[in-house]
């Protein structure tokens, strides 16, 4: 059963222009300019506001942090591996020793086991935007 703050019911809620700007990393004012170019899909509030789906921030996520090169080199400690996703952390859990972050990319979901030490080091917390750094000597594909 889904929890009442979990990702299934924050999913649902419209975010604010200025909680969506924040997540994607850009001006409130780029984020009008979106919504008027359609860039980003916007809800209209009663009084005419607009509100914008996380799905659409999810969606953005990867596209304003993940391709820049130069900026994430900038942004992140410099790091030979180069299979790097970018997204939203969606749930964190501290048990003991071990801590599990959940990050959203692109709406895929990916959960990885850290030291409850490291996510205290960091200040992970939900809602914030997050590196997967994959580190596997084998990939394998599947076809779906």
């Amino acid at each position: 059963m889904p929890r009442a703050d979990g990702p299934e019911t924050r999913k649902d809620q419209p975010l604010k222009l200025r909680d969506a700007a924040v997540q994607l990393g850009i001006s409130v004012p780029t984020i009008k300019q979106w919504i008027y170019k359609k860039k980003i899909r916007s809800l209209q509030t009663a009084g005419g506001h607009h509100r914008i789906p996380q799905t659409e921030v999810d969606r953005l996520l990867y596209r304003t942090r993940g391709h820049n090169e130069e900026e994430r080199r900038v942004s992140y400690k410099r790091i030979s591996g180069r299979n790097q996703l970018v997204g939203r952390i969606v749930d964190v859990r501290v048990s003991g020793l071990v801590g599990q972050v959940t990050l959203s990319v692109g709406g895929q979901l990916i959960t990885s086991l850290i030291t409850s030490g490291a996510i205290r080091e960091m200040q992970l917390k939900k809602g914030q935007t997050a590196a997967a750094l994959i580190k596997a000597t084998e990939v394998m594909i599947i076809r779906v």
